[in-house]
């Protein structure tokens, strides 16, 4: 009888603390049982500042409409009913730093499958030791390849200032991503460039730092669209849903692109189309071509231009280049040459000069 009455308390007691395991975890987040995990990372636009939940909102939907399952991860939580996790790691306030200063802990505690980050417009606003910025930035990817070399780690171009001075000294440390993110890719790291500051304008910020619902939820289509040219980033090694194609955002570049996309990324019937947006300044820019697949999908893919005169191409992401002026190609790399039919990736090139007009062509294999 004493052996019996222990084995039931034992039991009752497992039950009780099983299920305040439940509801202390279900106060704090709700999500998957079991996913990828994604760990957002950043300082209060990750957060969400103005917006709680910020563009992890429209991302969490898009993920889950797209037949995916993710676990956001994170020490912060934060966000209305309709994120079902509002797990992150935004921190208002911070720099590149104090990110750095804290990302082994987070990488060992949570180890995160997926990284989504962006930082450094507290670098910017705070204007800390600005030149020096792009190098606390690499430093910060080396020690999160390096901890978690496993991980699939998209870096991205922070969203425009509404202060033109301080919109120019975003431009400035947006410019050093694309070649920090490029020679890490070429050494065989997991790291994938995001144009973020494309893809909104002022008029998508609350307070000329933080973006309004609209913005955030630009974001939210473009870091989801970032994913989906990286398949594994969203599958734990089963099989890939076939996500619902989603709407590319429809904002552009603080100063608008001079041209709209000269091919628009409809399905072709087969072979694959691009179609180019600029965003302009005085002596140079930065352009992101869309490559999109035919009803045959690609196995990899060639985007040919040919560049006014004047105009040399100083960096390249997410492709090779064959040429920096007059006819240039742009092959896929590794990572991004196998698209599913009328589904699209995106690469992009900085260089000097106007290329206002630019006519892409695209060769599919």
């Amino acid at each position: 009888m004493t052996t019996t009455i222990r084995r039931c308390a034992g039991a009752l007691l497992a039950v009780v603390l099983v299920t305040v395991a439940i509801l202390l975890q279900g106060g704090h987040r709700v999500e998957a049982a079991a996913g990828v995990r994604v760990l957002p990372l950043g300082d209060s636009i990750t957060d969400g500042f103005n917006v709680p939940g910020g563009y992890r909102i429209d991302l969490w939907q898009k993920v889950v409409a797209g037949g995916y399952t993710v676990d956001f991860v994170g020490s912060q939580a934060n966000g209305p009913a309709s994120l079902g996790d509002r797990d992150h790691e935004g921190h208002s306030g911070w720099r590149i730093d104090q990110i750095d200063a804290n990302i082994v802990s987070w990488l060992t505690t949570f180890q995160p499958q997926t990284i989504l980050l962006h930082i450094g417009t507290n670098d910017v606003f705070q204007n800390r030791d600005l030149p020096n910025a792009p190098n606390r930035l690499a430093a910060l990817i080396d020690r999160i390849t390096t901890t978690a070399p496993n991980a699939k780690l998209f870096v991205a171009t922070i969203v425009p200032a509404g202060s033109a001075s301080t919109d120019a000294q975003v431009r400035s440390f947006n410019a050093a991503i694309p070649q920090i993110v490029q020679t890490r890719a070429n050494a065989g790291r997991q790291v994938y460039l995001v144009n973020m500051y494309s893809a909104l304008t002022a008029a998508d910020l609350a307070d000329g730092i933080h973006p309004n619902a609209t913005g955030y939820s630009k974001m939210a289509t473009t870091w989801y669209n970032a994913l989906l040219a990286v398949p594994s980033s969203l599958t734990d090694g089963g099989t890939t849903p076939t996500p619902t194609p989603t709407t590319p955002p429809t904002g552009g570049p603080t100063n608008p692109p001079t041209t709209p996309p000269t091919t628009p990324p409809t399905n072709p019937p087969a072979g694959c189309a691009a179609s180019v947006s600029l965003n302009s300044w005085n002596g140079g820019f930065v352009a992101t071509v869309r490559v999109t697949a035919g009803s045959a999908g690609t196995t990899g893919w060639t985007v040919g231009l040919t560049l006014p005169g004047g105009v040399t191409v100083t960096n390249a992401w997410n492709a090779q280049r064959s040429g920096n002026s007059g006819a240039v190609e742009f092959t896929n790399v590794s990572y991004n040459g196998r698209i599913a039919p009328g589904q699209s990736t995106e690469f992009g090139f900085q260089g000097t000069g106007s290329a206002a007009g630019l006519t892409p062509s695209c060769a599919a294999r």
